[in-house]
């Protein structure tokens, strides 16, 4: 199967946060009571402001940010960035290149340029004028884990323009050691070689899986690709002929069963499986499409045959289609936020090519991008912290949030590394 990731995988009033959801389908759904274990005595948020530190699920205190954070993984921009991006991503594992070589191709089959760098300008840019247009005066600075421009590049340009609370929103919107734990170690390791640390704080929004505008462009893409098929094909019962895959990236089981809070008690795929098939019943849902069978995939695995990933694949999950007696496939790539290479390669490339052998009509629903709903969602997201905003008036659409703005102890662990100095969440 594809191997594309060798790393392992946006001040209101009341009333502006009202009006951003009226006549939204999402509207009116009620937060879940959140859980979490009590805290040590002393406890204290490393690098977090004053608000955070003391570690509460939901930071409901206003805070005074500078800037934005926008931190993006990276990605090549030339044949010659190819292997050093990859080297990068697979730092301390020991990985030679020629076994980089084998994920090169996917990335040298697009002239060596991986696409997520120009859609985070292109998110950037679409950030700062959704602010202008509230008008909100925060910059956004930009930085990546793995290519230029770094986390480092972002954080020294924040301190030579004396800022000094930052709120920062990772393009990922699950919870999973490489979606969310990586970024806040990320932001403590650039703090360190930036000698920032104890100057520059970092807070980080919660994870946005369930935000209505991370939702609603999936809804919007759900529905039309269903009615795409209708148009097309004479005799079509989406009920019966269509299948839709929500597709996200397939992570160790290891991994997946410690994220989220442990006593949250998620079960198998812990909280990375639950927040999908959360967000994918409302989806559907919302779509019109509550008839249509669905199930969850899993793409881009890149860890040895030894070792369980989540499953199944949606390779795999397209050729027992037709068996079951379906005419088309939705593929929804529910897990990304933007047309990356794992959606470039894994699916407009592999998957497209397992539904034709299979003999399957076959529409991919578009990523968020830059879609209107998602860049105003980001800032909402901004904006709860700046405003301090009650959990129980903060927006979402699944049971499982609002989600927590500190990480609780010990959550989303990579048991293969253990615990490293990570920032915007309790230590374990």
């Amino acid at each position: 199967m594809a191997a594309t990731n060798l790393g392992g995988a946006g001040a209101e009033s009341a009333e502006r946060a009202q009006a951003a959801t009226a006549g939204h389908p999402f509207r009116g759904v009620k937060p879940a009571a959140a859980t979490s274990a009590p805290l040590a005595p002393g406890a204290v948020v490393p690098g977090a402001t004053e608000p955070a530190q003391s570690g509460p699920a939901h930071v409901e205190s206003p805070v005074a940010y500078d800037a934005i954070l926008l931190a993006g993984f990276g990605g090549p921009e030339g044949q010659d960035d190819v292997i050093p991006f990859l080297r990068n991503v697979t730092r301390g594992r020991g990985i030679p290149d020629e076994r980089l070589e084998e994920v090169a191709h996917h990335y040298r089959h697009f002239g060596g340029v991986s696409p997520i760098n120009e859609h985070n300008r292109e998110l950037k840019a679409a950030l700062e004028a959704e602010l202008a247009s509230r008008g909100i005066e925060l910059p956004v600075l930009w930085g990546n884990r793995n290519w230029d421009p770094y986390l480092n590049d972002a954080l020294r340009e924040a301190g030579d323009r004396g800022f000094t609370k930052l709120i920062a929103i990772a393009t990922s919107a699950y919870s999973s050691y490489s979606s969310c734990r990586q970024y806040r170690e990320d932001f403590a390791d650039a703090l360190e070689d930036t000698g920032l640390g104890g100057v520059v704080q970092i807070d980080k929004v919660r994870q946005f899986f369930d935000h209505p505008g991370f939702v609603a462009p999936f809804v919007e893409g759900v529905r039309e690709a269903i009615a795409k098929l209708e148009a097309d094909h004479e005799a079509f019962d989406p009920a019966t002929d269509v299948e839709v895959l929500f597709a996200t990236h397939s992570i160790p089981t290891t991994d997946a069963e410690k994220s989220g809070p442990a006593e949250r008690g998620f079960g198998e795929g812990g909280a990375y499986a639950a927040q999908h098939r959360a967000v994918a019943e409302v989806v559907m849902r919302e779509a019109g499409a509550g008839d249509v069978p669905w199930q969850l995939v899993y793409q881009s695995r890149s860890g040895p045959p030894s070792q369980p990933w989540l499953e199944p694949d949606v390779n795999d999950a397209i050729a027992e289609l037709p068996a079951a007696g379906r005419r088309a496939v939705v593929i929804v790539p529910l897990g990304f936020v933007s047309d990356h290479m794992e959606v470039m390669w894994d699916l407009d490339e592999e998957a497209m090519e397992t539904a034709e052998e299979h003999g399957l009509a076959a529409v991919r629903v578009p990523t968020p991008g830059v879609h209107p709903a998602y860049v105003a969602g980001l800032v909402d997201l901004v904006l709860e912290r700046v405003n301090g905003t009650p959990a129980a008036e903060r927006a979402h659409v699944t049971d499982l949030g609002p989600w927590y703005d500190v990480c609780r102890p010990g959550c989303c662990e990579n048991v293969r590394r253990g615990f490293k100095p990570a920032l915007a969440g309790i230590a374990p």
